[in-house]
């Protein structure tokens, strides 16, 4: 069947689902190498008598996997804007897979020493470079397919993968870390891992179903391709890119503060069970599928930025009740903190993948989304649990400086939203102007 051939509702279905999906698969792997950081790598990988540096050790292990995400954003930007979009989708799906895959069969510190560590953060290294290169992509496939007026939209159904995902992995990880100690530090936390393959089955057969970004074909058949993005991105829009980074600084910060940390936190400070924070991120996850579409159906209509800012300014008015709540050590407290912690971050995730495409003109907007959103992650949520980690032990386990660390992170946001341009009825086939 030819495009031309498809229906545009179901051509558009196929894209948006295969994005969600394919997006879904990769945050799986993702998240749940965050989780282990939290729950066990520090006792497998990092083995030490001072618990804050084995605690350090993992989540920086975690952490480095996002300095290789600008990397993967550059080199998959660059070819998605002279090749295509689908060709980097389905590449960089089959590298995550595959690197998550590796984690699970990988050998512990017991067993071959330092070389544990050594290859778990080469992996992690990997991972980190395919998920820079798949959310540009992901993003671009289905807003660029998408109807002018449904941008936001059809933008926030790929950004459900993340909290699908997480979702996934963390219901993947509750059901084996109920499993006896012994057993579940043995075998079961690798389970979740080896269980990416399956999923990378999936994502490959769905995304090989659909059809090539419109706007990147008819680029293509006006030789209107650049032949090096990377360098017409920071020529022409450099403020694009810094306003994106600054956008993106509080919601990376807050979601991996409210996933990742809190677990290490109220496990390992608070002595909670760890089943009752997984079941907590398990249900706001879930909330946040709903949330995330919602908002950017709402940024269709009054537009990407008073929906952005409004999710910067819940979370500067959170940052505190959300630490109270989880204090008390009730369930029911402590679910609710997390959850409305992920439905304020979905009020800036939903508009965002839009927003970010919105930027930048075709011939570079698989690498200036790609860069200007994963230029973030390392200075933003690679090392917002370390931060967190480290600011907890200065204050012998208060969390005031945590939540003061989230305001400055959602001022940055504001500030840069404010100085942002309204996108959301922008031309995406014209050449945009930073």
């Amino acid at each position: 069947m030819t495009e031309s051939a498809a229906p545009e509702q179901v051509r558009v279905g196929r894209v948006v689902l295969a994005s969600f999906v394919g997006t879904m698969i990769e945050w799986y792997d993702f998240f749940i190498y965050g989780t282990a950081a939290a729950l066990v790598f520090d006792r497998l990988f990092f083995p030490t008598d001072n618990e804050f540096v084995g605690r350090m050790a993992a989540f920086g292990s975690f952490a480095i996997g996002f300095f290789m995400r600008p990397l993967g954003g550059i080199i998959f930007g660059h070819f998605g804007d002279t090749v295509g979009r689908k060709a980097m989708l389905v590449t960089t799906l089959l590298i995550m897979g595959l690197a998550t895959f590796l984690i699970g069969v990988l050998p512990t510190y017991e067993t071959i020493g330092i070389a544990a560590p050594i290859l778990l953060i080469l992996l992690r290294l990997v991972q980190g470079l395919g998920v820079g290169g798949e959310w540009g992509g992901a993003v671009l496939m289905a807003v660029e397919h998408g109807h002018a007026g449904r941008r936001g939209f059809y933008g926030s159904c790929v950004q459900m993968g993340v909290p699908a995902g997480l979702l996934l992995a963390t219901a993947v990880f509750s059901l084996f870390s109920s499993l006896p100690e012994e057993q579940f530090l043995s075998w079961g936390w690798r389970v979740p891992f080896l269980f990416g393959i399956l999923l990378l089955a999936v994502g490959m057969f769905i995304r090989f179903q659909v059809f090539e970004s419109p706007l990147f074909a008819e680029a293509q058949k006006k030789n209107d391709v650049s032949p090096l993005p990377i360098l017409d991105v920071f020529r022409n829009y450099r403020r694009s890119v810094l306003l994106a980074m600054g956008a993106r600084f509080a919601e990376n910060v807050c979601f991996y503060i409210f996933t990742v940390f809190v677990l290490t936190y109220a496990t390992k400070y608070l002595e909670l069970p760890k089943q009752t924070i997984l079941n907590g991120i398990w249900i706001a996850a879930a909330m946040q599928l709903v949330a995330i579409p919602l908002a950017g159906i709402l940024s269709d209509r009054i537009g990407r930025r008073p929906v952005y800012m409004a999710g910067a300014v819940f979370l500067v008015l959170f940052a505190f009740p959300f630490f109270w709540l989880i204090e008390t050590g009730e369930t029911l407290w402590i679910w609710l903190a997390v959850v409305l912690a992920l439905i304020g971050h979905a009020l800036m995730y939903g508009p965002q993948a839009a927003f970010f495409s919105e930027l930048f003109g075709t011939r570079v907007r698989y690498s200036g989304a790609s860069v200007g959103y994963q230029l973030a992650s390392p200075l933003a949520g690679g090392i917002a649990p370390l931060i967190a980690t480290a600011l907890l032990e200065w204050s012998n386990g208060e969390s005031w400086p945590v939540s003061v660390y989230l305001i400055i992170a959602a001022a940055i946001t504001l500030l840069s939203i404010y100085l942002a341009t309204e996108t959301a009825h922008t031309d995406i086939a014209e050449e945009v102007k930073s």
